[in-house]
C-alpha cells in the first residue's frame, strides 16, 4: 500500500506555552513523545508505518524543546510534563489515545499513564523501565550507576551546560555513540538535533529535566511511593545494546505487579538506546500489532510475558 498522507504541522497551547508537533494520518489517536537528545523527528519513522496502517500520529515537541515552550518558572518536573500532554489529548478532543514514548517521553508516559489513566487506551515505552523504579532501584546497581553518570553530570548548572555546548556540542554527538554502539545515523539527523538544542535557552531547559528529577527525595523515596502501579496496558521496548540503560536493568525492572492491565516486554535485536530508528521495521511491526490488538478489543488473550 502506497503511504500517501501529508507531513502536517500542529501547535498545541498550555497557559502561556505553546507546544508545536508533526502529524501524519487519519484514525485512532497515537500520541508519540520524544528524549534527550532528541526532538520531535525522532519518529520521521513511525509517522508514515502509523498512518499507512490506519492511525493518526502526532509526534509532540516537548516542554522547552522550543523557545515558546519554555516555562517562567522553569518547572521541568515529570508531573507539569505529563499535565501538558492531558491539554494536548483535551484540545484533540477524540477521546483517549495511544501514547508512546521514548527516553524522557518514556519516564513521562509511565507518570502520566499511572495518574491519569483514562487518557489513554495504551501505552508504549521505549528505552526506559518503570520510571519510579529505575529512580528508586535501578540507579543502586553499580554497573547501571555507572552507565548513568551524565545524571549526575547535568546537575552541575553552567559546568555542564558549558561542556555540553563546546567544540560545536561533541558531547551530544558522543552520547549517540555511546548509546546505539555500531550505528550512524544519517547526518541531517544529529544535525538537526543540535540545531534545536542550539535555540535560546533551549540547552538549560532539557537538562533541567535532570535537575529536576535527580533529587534526594527521588533517590529516597519509599518503594510505596517508586512503585506505583501504571493502570494502562503496556508495551515495553529495550534494545539489546542500550549504552544508556541495560537492556538486562530494563527487563528486571519491568515488574508485572505493576501493570495490572497487562505488560509485553520485547527485546529489539542489533538495537542501542535509538531502536525506533535503528530498527524501524522491527519496531513498527511490534508497535502496529499492539495498537491493532488494542483497539480491537483483544484483551481476552494474555498480555503478560516477554519475547526476546
Amino acid at each position: 500500500m502506497a503511504i500517501t498522507a501529508d507531513l502536517e504541522h500542529l501547535s498545541f497551547q498550555r497557559g502561556p506555552l505553546v507546544f508545536t508537533a508533526k502529524a501524519m494520518g487519519e484514525g485512532p489517536v497515537v500520541i508519540c513523545l520524544h528524549g534527550f537528545p532528541d526532538n520531535a523527528g525522532s519518529f520521521r519513522h513511525q509517522l508514515p508505518a502509523l498512518a499507512e496502517a490506519g492511525f493518526r500520529a502526532i509526534s509532540v515537541t516537548l516542554r522547552g524543546y522550543e523557545c515558546a515552550s519554555i516555562p517562567e518558572n522553569g518547572d521541568y518536573s515529570v508531573e507539569a510534563i505529563a499535565a501538558d500532554i492531558y491539554a494536548v489529548i483535551d484540545q484533540l478532543d477524540q477521546g483517549p489515545v495511544h501514547l508512546v514514548g521514548h527516553d524522557w517521553g518514556a519516564a513521562i508516559a509511565y507518570n502520566a499513564a499511572a495518574a491519569a489513566p483514562h487518557f489513554f487506551k495504551s501505552l508504549t515505552t521505549m528505552a526506559v523501565p518503570h520510571a519510579g523504579r529505575f529512580a528508586r532501584d535501578g540507579l543502586r546497581i553499580p554497573r547501571q550507576l555507572k552507565m548513568s553518570w551524565y545524571m549526575g553530570f547535568f546537575n552541575l548548572p553552567w559546568v555542564s551546560d558549558w561542556v555540553v555546548r563546546r567544540r560545536d556540542y561533541a558531547f551530544i554527538r558522543n552520547l549517540w555513540r555511546e548509546w546505539s554502539p555500531g550505528w550512524s545515523p544519517a547526518p541531517d539527523v544529529i544535525e538537526s538535533v543540535i540545531d534545536t538544542l542550539s535555540q535560546p535557552g533551549v540547552l538549560s531547559a532539557t537538562l533541567g529535566y535532570y535537575r529536576a528529577a535527580l533529587s534526594l527525595s527521588a533517590l529516597l523515596a519509599g518503594a510505596d511511593d517508586a512503585h506505583y502501579p501504571v493502570p494502562v496496558p503496556t508495551l515495553a521496548l529495550s534494545g539489546e545494546r542500550d549504552g544508556c540503560i541495560a537492556s538486562d536493568v530494563f527487563e528486571r525492572l519491568t515488574v508485572a505487579s505493576d501493570y495490572p492491565e497487562g505488560m509485553r516486554f520485547h527485546r529489539i535485536a542489533e538495537a542501542g538506546h535509538f531502536l525506533h530508528q535503528e530498527q524501524p521495521r522491527a519496531v513498527n511491526s511490534l508497535l502496529i500489532d499492539w495498537l491493532n490488538a488494542i483497539d480491537d478489543d483483544c484483551r481476552g488473550e494474555t498480555l503478560t510475558g516477554d519475547g526476546d
